[in-house]
């Protein structure tokens, strides 16, 4: 089976989202705690998966993480 480079899945798990977005793991569970509702989160059992264009317009809305 052949691996989708992270710029072409539409979820990342935690550690992939914050290798591919150059944020720590630490604050990436952060901002999850933090934003439990947000529509850029999407659980799958209890692993967390972010949705990398969703997830990349709530960056773009921000100016400090």
């Amino acid at each position: 089976m052949k691996k989708i480079p992270f710029w072409e899945q539409y979820t990342l798990s935690l550690q992939e989202a914050a290798a591919y977005f150059r944020i720590g793991e630490t604050k990436m569970r952060r901002i999850v705690a933090e934003n439990e509702t947000a529509s850029f989160i999407l659980m799958n059992g209890n692993r967390i998966q972010i949705k990398r264009r969703l997830f990349e317009e709530y960056l773009d809305s921000l100016s400090v993480i």
